[in-house]
Order: structure tokens, then C-alpha cells, then sequence
């Protein structure tokens, strides 16, 4: 709960990635409160009882959103599917925004792999968005089996697929906090790179 805390403020796709793991490790788990116990809370929290029934309370209630979204095999949580869409507004706007001149080139490098990448992960119709938020976890997934054979299909693509939704959650930051305007042409003094 405080780290899923700290990486929404911090960084969307950190925040997603994890919530993602969150769900794997809680359908590992069973959903079984005592397990939950002792490999989830016990290490995180202490001593502390409030802490600990924060902490409890939270994942149980992750696991029960799970069920209710008939999601206990597999799939995400809606939640992260809409921010996954919020992203995929965002960077559908970027495409053609004064600000999104970095991203456009980021994704720009990204493009021709989609095809291959969408075709490896199996799902035709996902935004190219969500495409890349389910290869970065894929490539995390297999680097944790230990699967080198699909870890190298994918991990060839990460040097791609990283920057893109880096500098797309880095914008999703800024424009959330409003220190960014997208659509505004930038001060060509004021935002000129600097020698």
C-alpha cells in the first residue's frame, strides 16, 4: 500500500507495473489472508499494529476487487486498464502536440517493432500503449522464470519500448500536476535546449 502509494505519486507506469506484480503474487498467494500475513505484511510492516492492519486490509481488498472482476486467474484490475487508457489518450495527443516532440521521436524508433511485438504477445487489438506496458512486464516475468528463451524476444525490444513510456509517464506527471501544457507552443527562448 505505501509503495503503490509513493509510485503513483512518483511514476504511473512504476505504479501499474506493480499492481500488476501485486495481482500475480496475491492469485500465488491464494488470496489466503494468513499467507498475505506472513509474506506481505509481516515483512513490511513491524511491530506496528495500525501498520499492520493497514497493510492487511489493503491487500485483501486488492484480492477481493480481483474476484469481483472475475479476474482470479488472470487479467488486471480495471483500475490500471484505465489509467492504461489515460496513457493511451495522452500519448494519442502527443502525437501531435507542440510538447511531444522528445515522445514522437521515442516512438518514432518504437513503431516498426509493433507488429512483431503485438504478434509475440498474441493480442491483436491492444492499444500500442498497453502493448508496451505488457511487454515491459512479460520481459520482467521471464527474467524472473528464468525463461532465456522468450526473455530474448522480448528484452530485444526493451531498449524501444523503456524510453517511450518513460518520457510518456514522465509527461502524465507533469500534466496531472499541471506544470505542463501540451497543446502550448513552447517560449522558444525560455524552452530552448540550452549548449
Amino acid at each position: 500500500m505505501y509503495i503503490a502509494q509513493a509510485k503513483r505519486k512518483e511514476n504511473i507506469a512504476e505504479y501499474i507495473l506493480y499492481l500488476w506484480q501485486l495481482e500475480d503474487l496475491l492469485r500465488a498467494l491464494q488470496f489466503s489472508p494468513e499467507a498475505i500475513w506472513t509474506q506481505l505484511v509481516a515483512p513490511q510492516a513491524g511491530d506496528d499494529p495500525r501498520r499492520q492492519n493497514d497493510l492487511l486490509m489493503w491487500y485483501v481488498d486488492l484480492g477481493s476487487l480481483l474476484r469481483e472482476e472475475g479476474k482470479t486467474r488472470s487479467g488486471h484490475l480495471d483500475h490500471t486498464l484505465h489509467l492504461i487508457a489515460d496513457l493511451n489518450d495522452l500519448h494519442t495527443e502527443l502525437l501531435k502536440a507542440p510538447a511531444g516532440a522528445r515522445y514522437r521521436a521515442l516512438y518514432a524508433r518504437l513503431q516498426p517493432e509493433l507488429p512483431r511485438l503485438r504478434a509475440l504477445i498474441g493480442k491483436a487489438d491492444l492499444s500500442d500503449t498497453e502493448l508496451a506496458f505488457r511487454v515491459l512486464y512479460a520481459a520482467m516475468l521471464y527474467r524472473i522464470k528464468g525463461d532465456d528463451a522468450h526473455r530474448k524476444a522480448v528484452t530485444d525490444s526493451l531498449e524501444l519500448v523503456s524510453p517511450v513510456i518513460g518520457e510518456l509517464a514522465r509527461i502524465f506527471h507533469l500534466v496531472e500536476k499541471g506544470e505542463l501544457d501540451i497543446w502550448k507552443e513552447p517560449d522558444d527562448e525560455k524552452d530552448a535546449p540550452s549548449c
